[in-house]
């Protein structure tokens, strides 16, 4: 037995690391990325903007400047406290870290995968409650497993990665109000969504809403924040690493995130596409196409496996899951700009013959 095996904890030697794909060169649609990088017009601006970024220095602590930034981009209300984090990632970390030793994380499965692992990463219990056939809650369940398991943190998605559906707002409504849980909706996805739980903070004091800017066109950015009660955050801050939202980030972010009606164009555009691409996969026999208000599509289809490595083969990197899983037979399809949605349906119908 190797040295680092005898000092490691024996629960993190049987946790798989997180799995990024290699991605060189190929059409990337897995991530749930935006494929709508800093626009022509703005670089020659946006560079000097970088330019006067002292990286000697460290970052400002608590960026004032770019939390305004975030409040009139995201209309986020000024009562409202506002955490940062390097990526959301990060901000959810940051909450188990505010939980005592046993106590229990729970959320709703299929879902980000990350809410499960920072659980066992900070030796804490996990609970997953099955969504039901349509990737919903059953409100009966959720509620008699909040009252058996008595969870410190309840994580919901919303809408929900990798399904892509709203769950039933009343229903959530219904968990927030049966629990001293805490509840985080992860609103990852909220500017291609028509639903949001931001303005029912008011009237929860257990409710956070989590976003991230990674969705909108700055995931390499790594920026995400917690919304909620002012009393509430200034207590999670405590946990805060200091200087966590680096310089480079600061700069670019509090510049690029001030195009709000860009942002907003772009996000209708992969709005629209989403539409369109949706259409064009339902016309496969062998597709059933789940309904979204993501950027993503979630796909079942009988040869799943196959078909993702035949794309990859062909420089296509979509979603796939593990074989035995839930969603073995079922790929996840980021929503990109036209041409690349167009390579992808062309690479499809050669694949099968048509």
């Amino acid at each position: 037995m190797t040295f680092i095996e005898q000092w490691l904890r024996s629960d993190i030697k049987n946790i798989d690391a997180y799995h990024v794909p290699v991605s060189k060169d190929m059409i990337k649609l897995d991530a749930m990325e935006s494929p709508f990088g800093v626009p022509e017009d703005l670089k020659v601006e946006f560079l000097k903007c970088i330019e006067q970024s002292e990286v000697n220095r460290y970052p400002e602590a608590d960026p004032s400047p770019l939390k305004d930034t975030l409040r009139s981009l995201m209309d986020i209300p000024d009562e409202f406290g506002i955490l940062l984090g390097n990526g959301s990632d990060e901000l959810i970390q940051l909450l188990a870290l505010a939980c005592s030793k046993d106590d229990l994380i729970m959320s709703f499965e299929p879902s980000f995968v990350m809410y499960e692992l920072v659980s066992k990463y900070v030796n804490l219990e996990y609970f997953g409650v099955q969504l039901d056939s349509n990737f919903d809650i059953n409100l009966s369940d959720a509620l008699s497993t909040i009252e058996r398991e008595k969870p410190k943190i309840i994580f919901i998605a919303y809408p929900n990665n990798p399904t892509g559906n709203c769950f039933d707002y009343d229903a959530i409504i219904e968990i927030i109000k049966s629990t001293n849980s805490m509840v985080i909706l992860d609103e990852a996805y909220y500017a291609y969504s028509d639903k949001s739980f931001l303005s029912e903070i008011s009237n929860f004091p257990n409710l956070l809403v989590l976003r991230t800017i990674s969705k909108i066109g700055f995931a390499g950015l790594r920026l995400g924040l917690l919304i909620g009660d002012q009393e509430t955050i200034a207590q999670l801050n405590k946990l805060r690493l200091p200087y966590n939202i680096n310089a480079l980030t600061q700069t670019s972010a509090n510049f690029l995130l001030q195009d709000k009606q860009r942002i907003i164009n772009n996000a209708q555009i992969i709005i629209e596409e989403r539409r369109r691409l949706a259409h064009e996969l339902s016309l496969f026999s062998k597709f059933k196409v789940y309904p979204s208000q993501t950027n993503f599509i979630l796909v079942h289809s009988e040869d799943a496996y196959s078909l993702h490595t035949a794309l990859k083969e062909n420089g296509i990197l979509i979603k796939g899951f593990p074989k035995g899983s839930k969603l073995s037979d079922f790929i996840r399809i980021s929503v990109s700009e036209p041409v690349e949605n167009n390579i992808l349906i062309d690479a499809i119908r050669n694949y099968y013959g048509s």
